[in-house]
């Protein structure tokens, strides 16, 4: 986003400072005080702040009880979202309207803060415009600093909520928001009570030093760490892999035996069937032979028990792979409770600095090359309505409506069974408009794990940004299914030639996606946008739900097609 004309910025920035003079009694500046000098200072401060508390010192081993909102193991049941009730609260809280919010939010954070203060007071009293866009870039790198010295805190329940929502919501300065924008801030849902791995970006660090959620990838190499965390990161990993191959034997199993009902039934109704003998008039108390229908039972009923007989091979394989994986849990389990140690976190803090510069590369791509990175929630470039910015439960309700017009968005196929499983969703503070998928899965669990999609906040149009980052997800999933041959096999392969055969130019993953937006946008509602080669790509492997596809043949010919070539690949098994 690029700066603004002086006409029009000038206004803009002079109520900023106004309103901060009045909120602020003393100030003879339109930024904020912050009487913090150091670091000494800094701790005295934080001292006396929680010395009336009085409250147990912080036990590490009981901060995962302490949390009720930690995010959700992956559930191969579930088979759709829940409705979102509530999308805020009904009465607003009075967090923002704390005046001492600023000064507790950068207290104790040593030079990080004050750097971040000094130049938030020159940012705001500043009218030059290039000296503003300096202090601008300056912000940003001192404002990801102050982040990374709250990274570690946020596993302490006891954190103050104004340094939680520093890092949810970019809100360091309160007088900031137009009164609307408070109002909608404040009412918004805190926990998570939705039971989906959708996360701000506090809650993800939180996560992440708990253990509970892995570091996210990036293709440094990994430096071998040693110590009693290194051993537990380890067994976290085999726990990890070894969840995917529980779940998904689990899985299995219950196919087989569904299975297994399903043949015992239609052998039990041909036995009934064949048991049944009419009388013979004439001849009572004697009954007919078998008929020829009944004779042909006999072939299907063999057939029936040579299925079950595989079917039984099948779930006892199946039965004896799960039991070697539930004792594989059982003893990463205990070696895991073993290595707990009391007060030491099971993330070191080289991890989480770590975690926090991925998470600002993630920032950066949702705003691109040319977008606006600056991290701070002001009112002079967010321009989101309540409905349309990105909070869970709009995320979620957005993340829903993708899954009910592409049914298989979220799902993975292992051994001919579809699993279920929602990607980490990572909410990002930022103004850009670009989600993404991070990665498709965990590398040490292919077959279960969930990938990671990261979704920016306030964007222009929260749909098209969640919408880029689920195309992302289907475009790198299909990938790694492919593997080498994702230039000639499948998704990948099939839309690949298609952009090589018309010599287009550029990222094809990035043609895709847009696409994918069409085709969930356009053709959906039965708008023709796209080139006849892609949607006869898409519609065989980002199939619409088969009541969309029913309507679709109805308003034209061109789906009618689409639509015949399904029946005819269903009665050839060639789908």
């Amino acid at each position: 986003m690029s700066d603004t004309s002086d006409d029009e910025i000038d206004p803009s920035i002079a109520a900023l400072l106004q309103e901060t003079e009045d909120s602020l009694p003393d100030s003879s500046r339109a930024a904020p005080k912050f009487e913090v000098v150091n670091a000494e200072e800094a701790k005295t401060q934080v001292k006396k702040q929680f010395a009336a508390q009085k409250e147990p010192k912080i036990d590490n081993k009981k901060l995962g009880e302490a949390v009720t909102d930690k995010v959700p193991e992956v559930d191969l049941s579930v088979k759709a979202f829940r409705p979102i009730e509530k999308y805020f609260e009904d009465t607003p809280g009075k967090m923002f309207d704390d005046p001492g919010y600023y000064k507790n939010c950068l207290t104790g954070e040593g030079q990080a803060s004050q750097r971040l203060h000094q130049l938030l007071v020159k940012y705001l009293n500043c009218t030059d415009k290039k000296d503003r866009t300096v202090y601008r870039q300056q912000i940003v790198t001192a404002y990801w600093e102050f982040l990374r010295s709250l990274a570690p805190k946020m596993i302490n329940p006891r954190i103050p909520d104004c340094k939680k929502m520093a890092m949810r919501y970019g809100v360091v300065l309160p007088s900031l928001f137009s009164p609307e924008q408070k109002d909608f801030f404040s009412r918004a849902i805190v926990k998570n009570v939705t039971g989906e791995p959708v996360l701000y970006v506090d809650e993800w660090m939180r996560e992440i030093a708990a253990g509970r959620l892995t570091l996210s990838a990036t293709d440094e190499v990994p430096q071998k760490s040693k110590g009693p965390g290194a051993e537990a990161q380890r067994i976290q990993q085999l726990k990890s892999k070894n969840s995917g191959k529980l779940q998904s034997i689990e899985s299995l199993v219950t196919v087989k035996e569904s299975e297994r009902v399903n043949v015992e039934i239609e052998v039990r109704d041909r036995v009934e069937q064949l048991c049944e003998h009419q009388p013979i008039y004439g001849l009572e108390g004697h009954t007919m032979a078998y008929t020829d229908i009944q004779k042909r039972l006999f072939a299907e009923i063999t057939t029936r028990f040579r299925q079950l007989q595989k079917i039984d091979r099948e779930l006892s394989q199946y039965l004896k792979e799960f039991e070697e994986a539930k004792g594989i849990a059982s003893t990463l389990e205990s070696k895991e409770s073993e290595l707990q140690i009391d007060d030491q976190p099971q993330v070191g803090k080289e991890e989480l600095m770590q975690e926090m510069t991925t998470v600002r590369q993630m920032a950066k791509m949702t705003c691109g090359r040319q977008g606006n990175q600056f991290p701070i929630f002001t009112r002079e470039f967010f321009h989101c309505m309540d409905k349309g910015t990105g909070f869970r439960e709009n995320v979620i309700r957005e993340l829903a409506w993708i899954e009910s017009v592409d049914p298989q968005c979220f799902c993975r196929i292992h051994k001919n069974v579809p699993h279920r499983i929602v990607p980490y969703t990572l909410l990002i503070p930022s103004y850009g408009d670009l989600g993404f998928c991070w990665e498709p899965f965990d590398r040490f669990n292919r077959i279960t794990s969930r990938g990671r999609i990261v979704i920016p906040m306030y964007p222009r149009d929260l749909r098209t940004a969640c919408l880029m980052a689920v195309g992302d997800l289907r475009w790198q999933v299909a990938k790694e299914k492919a593997s080498f041959d994702w230039m000639t096999d499948g998704l990948t392969g099939h839309y690949y030639q298609y952009f090589d055969e018309h010599k287009m130019k550029g990222d094809v993953k990035a043609y895709f996606i847009e696409d994918y937006i069409l085709w969930m946008t356009k053709e959906s509602q039965g708008t023709q946008k796209l080139d006849k080669e892609v949607r006869a790509i898409f519609w065989r492997y980002l199939p619409f739900p088969q009541e969309t596809k029913e309507k679709l043949k109805k308003m034209s010919l061109i789906y009618q097609e689409l639509f015949q070539r399904d029946v005819n690949r269903s009665m050839s098994d060639g789908y």
